[in-house]
């Protein structure tokens, strides 16, 4: 039997959302207990599902229903398109009522994190409608808390719904308070999935 882990489930587009799992990740593995399991999702065609080969050229592979049942926490991570998560994040989530069917998912943790091109794209709006999945999954959903004296003076990403960044439309890398922020997120879906699983 594998280790307990975190699944940090994500697809990014240009690169800022694989960044912002990244320094999730770093947040999982710093709270100790759990593994942190970085996974993608492939692309999809606007007129068909495009076919990808099993194994990603680069990056994190990707991910299983397997490893979405198996997982002790999950933190969903996607670009904003229009107030909401990416379609192809949505394909992957729709097909997952084998694990609704079942309770898989039930009493699990789970947080959001996105990235934006401009500083007022939605990122709230995105975070927020990622969730409501989770909720129909039974999971138990984890913000950021204002003890993370971060979210007060931020003056890119960052936010209690989960983090965020503002890539701008050069690309930005993420700020000092949104690495920070983001290794919180991790931090704390790790600790309360240690917390949950002894629990249970």
């Amino acid at each position: 039997m594998s280790a307990p882990y975190v699944l940090i489930l994500y697809y990014s587009r240009h690169g800022a959302t694989a960044a912002m799992a990244m320094e999730i990740a770093r947040g999982v593995e710093q709270a100790g207990g759990m593994e942190a399991r970085l996974r993608t999702v492939p692309p999809v065609s606007p007129v068909s599902e495009q076919t990808q080969p099993d194994i990603p050229q680069e990056g994190a592979i990707y991910c299983t229903l397997e490893e979405l049942q198996h997982c002790s926490g999950l933190l969903l991570g996607s670009p904003t398109r229009f107030g909401n998560m990416a379609a192809p994040l949505k394909y992957f989530l729709d097909q997952t009522s084998s694990l609704w069917l079942n309770g898989a998912l039930i009493d699990k943790p789970a947080a959001a994190f996105t990235s934006t091109s401009s500083l007022h794209g939605g990122q709230e709006a995105t975070l927020l409608t990622m969730m409501m999945p989770l909720l129909h999954h039974g999971m138990v959903l984890a913000g950021l808390p204002y003890s993370e004296s971060d979210l007060v003076t931020t003056r890119s990403g960052g936010t209690p719904y989960g983090a965020s960044h503002h890539a701008g439309a050069d690309g930005m890398p993420l700020s000092d308070e949104e690495k920070r922020l983001c290794q919180a997120l991790g931090k704390r879906v790790a600790r309360l999935a240690a917390t949950l699983t002894h629990a249970g």
